[in-house]
């Protein structure tokens, strides 16, 4: 069976998971720990006819969501769900994995990160950014990759995969209650609802917009929520990373959020770090302790735009090799567009 456990969560029917599932065990987990497994369970249920055969993925991996409350969940998201039946007409099958990229590991530095941080947080503050009005909706296309780990019961031996490149588009309306998500090849023929009654407020535009641009507070916010054994710096660090990968942040906000990370204990600067497309940028960074994962922030070297993101294994971690990649994001559009699933035409402001 294979996982992908950095996939972002749709919402889910909690009494059906809770009958899938264990009892709770500590560590206590973050909202978005739970919001993967859930995604996991739903994926396999879709997909398990397609799936090549495997035994589950060990090590779960994150993509957080700012400020989201911590909530009880198993200490670990492998899962194996066996589901009979015949696929429904909208399922379809996900592209086959391959092989991990290996990259040379640059060390990181605290020696540049102040000026590095004030240059990124003034190209931020220099840019503007469109305010979605009313019925309206913020489209981010970006291309990303994402884990799978294949374990072999008989040798011991694993290899980690990588989903192929692809696109990921999501629409989300300022308040949060609406939205749609389409990923070809990993949800359901034409995309998925992200409507939900009860958004988590931290996560919408319309929270962030209302924030005051003061980096102690932002990161005293940040603080406030991260709970549990894991690494709290790390916590808040990802908290702050997934904000500015899938969302639309205002201007001062986004240059106080930067100023907040240069902020945290054990942030570097990557001199050189690689997005998607081979572009050389340089990286805001951090190492999980928990994982021997580097977290990396990619911007534009002359520009100092955030262009994407990488995640590094840096020390062996669950048989994961020193200099995989196990995570790459590209952000290719954001936009306002005027409906959910429009998508910005020639000549419309993008980000």
């Amino acid at each position: 069976m294979i996982r992908n456990p950095w996939r972002h969560n749709e919402p889910l029917d909690h009494a059906e998971l809770a009958r899938l599932l264990p009892p709770p065990a500590d560590p206590r987990l973050a909202a978005d720990r739970q919001d993967l497994l859930e995604e996991y369970l739903m994926s396999e249920i879709h997909q398990s006819d397609h799936a090549p055969a495997a035994t589950p993925a060990r090590r779960p991996l994150r993509r957080a969501v700012l400020f989201a409350a911590p909530v009880a969940a198993a200490a670990a998201l492998a899962v194996v769900v066996s589901v009979g039946g015949s696929p429904g007409a909208n399922t379809v099958a996900a592209p086959e994995l391959v092989k991990a990229p290996v990259v040379q590991i640059e060390e990181g530095s605290t020696v540049q990160l102040a000026s590095t941080v004030r240059e990124i947080a003034a190209a931020a503050t220099a840019r503007s950014t469109p305010q979605p009005g009313p019925g309206q909706f913020i489209y981010i296309k970006s291309r990303v990759s994402f884990m799978s780990t294949r374990n072999n019961v008989d040798t011991g031996e694993s290899t980690t995969w990588v989903q192929p490149l692809h696109d990921r588009e999501v629409w989300k309306s300022p308040d949060g209650t609406k939205g749609w998500l389409d990923e070809p090849g990993y949800q359901d023929k034409g995309g998925i609802t992200l409507d939900n009654k009860e958004p988590r407020m931290q996560s919408t535009y319309t929270w962030l917009a209302a924030q005051p641009s003061d980096p102690g507070a932002l990161l005293k916010s940040v603080y406030a929520t991260v709970s549990g054994d894991r690494d709290h710096d790390q916590q808040a660090f990802n908290e702050i990373g997934s904000v500015i990968r899938e969302q639309l942040v205002p201007s001062a906000l986004a240059a106080a959020l930067y100023e907040a990370a240069g902020r945290i204990p054990g942030v570097v600067v990557v001199e050189h770090a690689q997005d998607v497309s081979g572009r050389d940028g340089i990286a805001l960074a951090r190492l999980d302790p928990q994982t021997g994962v580097r977290s990396e922030w990619i911007f534009d070297r002359e520009s100092h735009q955030y262009v994407g993101s990488r995640g590094v294994q840096v020390r062996e971690f669950d048989g994961v090799k020193p200099g995989t990649v196990v995570e790459r994001t590209t952000i290719v559009t954001r936009a306002i567009v005027d409906a959910k699933n429009q998508r910005p035409g020639a000549g419309e402001a993008t980000v």
